[in-house]
């Protein structure tokens, strides 16, 4: 078998998980910060559900625009790949470059949390803040994707990665756990896992982390980290295909366009790209498909360059 042959069902996950990723923020974003129930009754014409891609929402974006759960991962992406360029892999502090660099681009969305931690890296040039609580929401989580390719095949190398870019702008144990957690379950998925397998690791990790339980779903889907998890785990077990998981997720309504991102990730990484709802794609904004399809080539390609011989 050829490189390229065995490398094939790798790249067809990676990407799913990279575009399933954009399209659960693009579907999720016109929901956010709506309560299921909002959600149930803006769409009673379509049975009460939420399922295509239009735009708009509080953002008032353009049908197939993305958020910063997609531009911020890119922006990570950005930063790891220039890091290869200039012989500096995996520098913090050219992945902090990269988000001021997005920062000051003005994107459609920052949270707070993120415009905090850029803003005191451009103030003083530190990588991290101390442990602080107001650090608990999701938005190390939601970018981390980028990182998890990068360091594909060095365990050591994605934990220390991850971190690092969390904790430039959120330090908080939670958000580790998060990010450390659901990274590894996305890593399973890339390398095949099968369900059986899959559930398992779930069942592992919370059993680790019993802060992130699911099981009895508590139903809230905001911001912080732990609902978030909880909603992500209980959509992504409880749906099979890529379609039914993000739907059920986004309709959960408060921070919809995050928890559809993730979702989208892990459904997306499990389906591969070429099982991605055609439709979907098709109104994703052609600029965001082109910079996820070169990013992932360029991430994987990065990760067999640093492969532990």
């Amino acid at each position: 078998m050829t490189e390229a042959a065995e490398l094939l069902p790798i790249w067809d996950r990676a990407l799913g998980a990279y575009l399933g990723l954009a399209l659960g923020d693009a579907l999720g974003a016109t929901v956010e910060f709506m309560t299921a129930r909002e959600i149930a009754q803006a769409y009673a014409a379509q049975g009460g559900v939420h399922r295509h891609i239009t735009g708009g929402g509080w953002l008032r974006l353009a049908p197939g625009q993305v958020t910063d759960d997609t531009t911020m991962s890119l922006a990570l992406g950005d930063g790891l790949l220039r890091g290869q360029v200039l012989g500096r892999p995996f520098d913090t502090g050219l992945i902090a470059d990269a988000f001021a660099a997005w920062w000051r681009a003005k994107p459609v969305d920052c949270g707070n949390t993120c415009r905090r931690g850029i803003a005191r890296y451009l103030r003083d040039g530190s990588l991290q803040g101390p442990p602080n609580e107001a650090d608990g929401g999701n938005g190390a989580l939601m970018r981390n994707l980028p990182a998890v390719l990068a360091t594909l095949g060095d365990d050591a190398a994605f934990e220390r990665v991850s971190l690092a870019q969390a904790r430039i702008t959120h330090h908080h144990p939670q958000s580790d756990a998060a990010v450390l957690g659901i990274g590894h379950l996305l890593r399973r998925q890339l390398a095949g896992a099968d369900a059986e397998a899959m559930a398992r690791h779930v069942a592992d990790w919370v059993a680790a982390e019993p802060d992130f339980r699911f099981e009895r779903y508590p139903g809230r889907a905001s911001a912080y980290v732990v609902d978030t998890v909880q909603t992500v785990l209980h959509a992504f077990t409880r749906h099979a295909g890529f379609e039914d998981a993000v739907v059920a997720a986004v309709n959960r309504g408060e921070d919809a366009d995050t928890t559809g991102a993730l979702v989208g990730m892990l459904a997306g990484a499990r389906c591969g790209a070429g099982a991605l709802p055609r439709r979907w794609l098709s109104r994703l904004q052609a600029a965001t498909r082109q910079a996820i399809t070169d990013q992932t080539g360029a991430l994987l390609a990065l990760a067999r360059t640093f492969q532990p011989r």
